[in-house]
């Protein structure tokens, strides 16, 4: 089946790496770059097909996330991260739904999900209280999913904690206005959110718990393969590809560079075989990188569609492999930028951009390695992990 929302962002490849500076300078995606995002279709990769969405094999939107995030780290990192909300929404009430999409299938969900509100509980809802950081590709998105803690009648989380995410529009939430001033993937514009008294119906209040067993797609009746595979292979999905692909823009970047340049000593790149052998090796590595994730996805998938059990072990190799495979790329794009000579990281060419976006992605909490290593590590020699931090995201 030909990938639609790919094949579009080919066509319009040179616009959206054309892009990159003025994201960049306005710290967030141009509204150019935006519509070129609406365009392509690819936010609508995951999303249901009664609200126009393709149901696409998420294969595919991985693929498409990479390649965007090739051209310009931070439009692909809004396309991942983004793109995957409308794979949520999917499962969440249809009454929300429509008040999202039934007006306009092009509208935009943000986030964060990090638990930094508090839920009080109150007739017929909750009243909503918090700030988030990193809320990526907001300024065009006029929802959002806010993670947030259940409280009691006094508004203190009850114990032990209950995760849940809420949904709220633009209308219950302020951005933060210059709360992004960061090194890498500056035009993401992932700033703070403040939520000050929203009143939130119990409809668009989900526990965390239910995504993490599968519980909701299921109470939903979602029957496609798509909606099966675990919370915390799909939402890692968007942002390790992003990852990915930018390590892919800067080797792209360093070969343009490379097949002209001679060094001071006078001796060309094309004819240095340290340098050709070190380009050969990142190369492989990053390939290795962008097949791991995308083997990694399409098994669960598979899984899914079989109607297999997914254990909790299985959900904690995934995990490794994506955190991986985030790594490895950087690592292998860290050697080919170390040997692009100083023109190569003057702020007018692309590689710095990628180098920058690259390490900005990999700090992203989901690729912290130490935990998701740890409890892989356990779940491979049968001890059960311990509840608690060690099992976020897993």
């Amino acid at each position: 089946m030909t990938n639609l929302a790919l094949a579009a962002v080919e066509e319009r490849a040179d616009e959206i790496a054309a892009l990159a500076e003025s994201n960049e300078k306005l710290g967030r995606l141009d509204d150019a770059a935006a519509k070129l995002l609406r365009d392509t279709g690819v936010i609508r990769m995951l999303q249901p097909a009664k609200h126009g969405g393709a149901e696409a094999h998420p294969r595919e939107f991985a693929e498409t996330v990479m390649r965007i995030a090739s051209l310009d780290g931070s439009t692909g990192w809004v396309a991942g991260i983004v793109g995957v909300h409308p794979w949520e929404m999917a499962m969440c009430d249809p009454q929300v739904q429509e008040e999202i999409w039934g007006q306009d299938q092009d509208t935009w969900i943000a986030s964060p999900y990090a638990p930094m509100g508090v839920l009080r509980p109150v007739d017929g809802g909750y009243i909503f209280n918090g700030r988030w950081q990193f809320s990526s590709g907001t300024d065009h998105c006029d929802w959002i999913f806010l993670g947030a803690f259940m409280g009691d009648a006094e508004g203190n989380r009850v114990m032990p904690p209950r995760n849940h995410h809420v949904i709220l529009p633009r209308s219950d939430y302020e951005i933060v206005e210059d709360s992004w001033d960061v090194v890498g993937l500056r035009g993401t514009g992932s700033k703070d959110i403040v939520v000050k008294d929203a009143f939130i119906p119990e409809n668009r209040v989900v526990a965390f718990s239910n995504f993490l067993d599968g519980t909701q797609p299921r109470e939903a009746g979602l029957t496609n393969p798509l909606y099966h595979i675990p919370f915390t292979t799909a939402f890692p999905l968007g942002i390790s590809s992003a990852v990915v692909g930018i390590a892919e823009g800067a080797l792209a970047a360093h070969l343009a560079y490379q097949r002209t340049r001679v060094q001071v000593t006078g001796t060309k790149v094309t004819d240095d075989p340290y340098v050709l052998s070190t380009i050969g090796a990142a190369a492989e590595e990053i390939r290795i990188s962008r097949l791991a994730m995308l083997d990694n996805v399409s098994r669960f998938y598979d899984a899914a569609e079989a109607g297999r059990e997914v254990s909790f072990a299985d959900r904690a190799e995934s995990r490794r492999t994506q955190v991986a495979a985030a790594w490895r790329a950087v690592r292998a794009m860290d050697e080919v930028v170390a040997r692009s000579g100083g023109n190569g990281l003057r702020m007018d060419n692309p590689i710095q951009r990628f180098w920058r976006d690259g390490h900005m992605g990999l700090a992203h909490a989901i690729h912290v390695p130490g935990a998701v290593f740890h409890v892989s590590a356990l779940t491979d020699i049968g001890v059960t992990p311990p509840p608690g931090p060690l099992l976020s995201m897993i």
